[in-house]
């Protein structure tokens, strides 16, 4: 755990080393040696709790730092051309120090897209894995280093409990009029619905446009899985909140009475990011209190209260682009994931400029933090060794319809 990690007031998060965590994600395909799968889809209908990645052999656990710091680089070096490493913002230092890109989910995905690397390893989450082998040829190899890593967010919708909302909303008012949107931050199976069924994909960049577009085209939005980002664009688009409902996927209808589900403009699912939750208005009350003139910069994924009062509000990007554009001098409290945080303070102290945490407890993405250096280690030393370990292989028909929703949004934006 590195050295400025709170432990003392964080909870530890599991080892990921050791395959301790379950996580809601799909049925495993054909197993491989060490603990490792390929994952042929992503739904959670009959074994929510599915324990998908085994431990690592003691030659990547007990390694120290340095020792799998040459073997990476060793093994990088032997595959060459034919491999690509992509790293998602959130991860750990130790895994971006080997990436080849770094950026957003659907940023990374379509560099996959473009790249003629044969091997792609996706430092992330399983959804973002499977964006990247919707978007690549049948001749490129996706590969998650562990399959452990999943969204919570993404986890709160699965295909099975939309396509029932999706029922029961057409029995109370004309389907046809309705138009699903699926946050990036979901599964290939849900993107795939939201492609079969007229939507589109959207990305907390251009979350506005898609909805635009969506309201041009039918009357209402169900929007999943992430409450906020839906409530924030919905507000920055000149909605109340009188037109939007929240849809809780574990109560009839919703929770919701006919006339809401009929009159609301937004039906929201009830999902939200385990980290963005975590920043509270008190935060930015004692962020300002503690240091006079700061800049508040929180991502969309935050609560509406915690939006409402931050300076600047926007994605990944945006944030990143916000500290770099701050006078030296300036501090600067962000709302979002924390190894983010501290890159950015790294990077920002040349300009004497101060960024910190908006939440002191400064907790990680407990998946997002399960790729390690011993994880990607594994996975590229089995590579030069001929073997294909953790693929992510989306079904051709879910990659189909897939496709079609990403390529709405393209065409949107």
């Amino acid at each position: 755990m590195p050295a400025w990690f709170p432990a003392h007031i964080c909870p530890e998060t599991d080892n990921p080393a050791s395959g301790d965590q379950a996580v809601l994600a799909g049925h495993i395909g054909t197993s491989n040696e060490a603990g490792g799968n390929t994952l042929t889809a992503s739904t959670a209908r009959r074994n929510p709790l599915l324990r998908l990645q085994g431990p690592l052999p003691a030659g990547y656990t007990d390694a120290s730092p340095d020792a799998l710091a040459d073997r990476i680089r060793v093994a990088k070096e032997t595959l060459g051309d034919s491999l690509l490493i992509l790293g998602h913002h959130y991860q750990r230092q130790e895994v971006i120090d080997w990436a080849d890109a770094t950026g957003d989910s659907y940023g990374l995905a379509r560099i996959a897209s473009a790249s003629d690397a044969r091997h792609i390893v996706f430092c992330g989450v399983h959804f973002m894995a499977e964006s990247a082998d919707v978007l690549t040829s049948d001749e490129q190899a996706v590969m998650l280093p562990d399959l452990n890593a999943g969204c919570s967010m993404a986890d709160m919708a699965d295909l099975e409990s939309v396509e029932e909302a999706w029922d029961e909303i057409a029995k109370v008012t004309d389907i046809d009029r309705v138009v699903p949107i699926t946050y990036m931050n979901s599964s290939a199976a849900l993107k795939a619905f939201v492609g079969e069924k007229g939507g589109a994909v959207c990305t907390s960049t251009n979350a506005r446009a898609v909805l635009d577009w969506a309201l041009a085209r039918g009357d209402q939005v169900l929007f999943f899985p992430d409450q906020h980002l839906g409530r924030n664009t919905g507000y920055a688009m000149g909605f109340t909140e009188d037109d939007m409902r929240v849809w809780n996927p574990r109560l009839a209808l919703g929770g919701l009475e006919e006339a809401d589900v009929k009159d609301s403009t937004f039906l929201l699912w009830k999902g939200h990011c385990s980290v963005h939750q975590r920043f509270r208005p008190h935060h930015i009350d004692e962020a300002r209190r503690d240091h006079p003139g700061v800049i508040v910069v929180v991502h969309p994924e935050c609560a509406r209260d915690v939006v409402e009062m931050a300076d600047q509000v926007g994605s990944t990007d945006f944030i990143i682009k916000a500290v770099e554009a701050a006078p030296p001098g300036s501090t600067i409290a962000v709302g979002t994931e924390i190894h983010l945080v501290q890159r950015l303070a790294a990077q920002a102290a040349a300009d004497n400029k101060t960024v910190f945490s908006l939440d002191p407890l400064i907790c990680p993405c407990s998946t997002m933090f399960r790729v390690d250096a011993a994880h990607l280690c594994w996975v590229l030393e089995e590579l030069v060794a001929g073997r294909v370990v953790n693929q992510i292989a989306v079904p051709d028909e879910t990659a189909k319809w897939a496709r079609v929703a990403l390529e709405r949004m393209l065409a949107i934006t």
